[in-house]
């Protein structure tokens, strides 16, 4: 069976294409992908070609983590049914037509997806093309929820990931936290929390920060933020090395906590909230596309501030 996917052939060589989908197994899911989410991290360093060297790497690729869509054929090891909606991480399951490798990593951008059930998450179909962003959700969720991890009072970069991290504090029934962002096209937005730029907050007592921006010049401004004992939380991806001064992190006796991908725990727990009400994951995408402008979609996302998230429709 083929398939339409996004191929990135090379960096900043983007294009919808065909790949050749892996068949099912007794334990395999294949799912019609309504949704998928383009990420302004991995994903832009993928296409920029400014990405470290990764596990599973290399190109021709096919991106993207954040999908949802509907089972058209599940396995009987499964679980599922056919007709289910759920959320994909992506899939390594492709091939090129001439049986050449095509990396799937994430491999999320296509309109059929083979991939284990054990990968996948049920969803509530209402929630459209907001379940793509589940990923980005238990991301910032699993920031907050590591070993002697503490909420976050103070929360750097207001893009999807710093806004859902300050709805979950909130959602968590902590006090709101203070978010900064530099940018005055992504200071608007909030829900139940203030957004200042750095210089008009005064405050340098705060226990815990969370970097949501990924910029990787910031550690000593954090670190003269962050009351003694504090913790300083790196949630974004860096791709360049990190240092700070040693003696102002000494005289607060700071933790520094980094924090990776989500887990299934994670998933179990963002899901909860949002059946409860809790969490919102409303207003956050502000783009959509079609697969076949992918490449106009994928630059947009990357380079326009007002962009916070692009959407694929695949049955657009």
């Amino acid at each position: 069976m083929q398939t339409d996917a996004i191929i990135l052939n090379a960096p900043r060589q983007l294009s919808l294409g065909r790949v050749v989908l892996n068949a099912a197994g007794p334990q395999d899911l294949r799912i019609r992908i309504t949704h998928s989410g383009v990420s302004t991290g991995t994903e832009r360093l993928f296409w920029s070609g400014e990405m470290p060297p990764f596990p599973g790497m290399g190109y021709p690729l096919v991106p993207g983590y954040e999908a949802t869509g509907v089972i058209e054929h599940a396995g009987p090891a499964t679980g599922f049914t056919a007709g289910e909606t759920v959320f994909v991480p992506g899939a390594n399951c492709f091939s090129g037509p001439d049986d050449s490798a095509v990396f799937g990593l994430f491999g999320a951008a296509a309109r059929h997806l083979v991939t284990d059930a054990r990968r996948v998450t049920r969803i509530d179909p209402a929630l459209g093309a907001d379940g793509a962003l589940l990923a980005l959700a238990a991301t910032a969720r699993h920031a907050m929820a590591g070993p002697n991890a503490s909420l976050p009072d103070l929360v750097v970069g207001h893009g999807v990931l710093g806004r859902l991290v300050a709805r979950l504090v909130i959602a968590l029934g902590a006090p709101a936290p203070q978010v900064w962002e530099v940018n005055p096209a992504r200071q608007s937005g909030a829900q139940g929390y203030s957004v200042c730029h750095p210089d008009d907050d005064s405050r340098r007592d705060y226990a815990c920060i969370l970097d949501a921006s990924g910029a990787a010049g910031l550690l000593d401004q954090l670190i003269g933020r962050v009351a003694k004992g504090g913790e300083v939380v790196l949630a974004g991806f860096y791709t360049t090395p990190l240092q700070f001064t040693f003696v102002p992190a000494f005289m607060r006796e700071l933790r520094l906590r980094v924090a990776a991908e989500w887990q299934p725990e994670d998933m179990i727990a963002t899901c909860d909230l949002i059946g409860r009400g809790a969490l919102s994951l409303a207003g956050l995408i502000t783009h959509h596309a079609t697969p076949d402008n992918a490449p106009r979609a994928y630059e947009q996302a990357f380079s326009d501030a007002d962009c916070l998230k692009m959407i694929l429709d695949w049955e657009a």
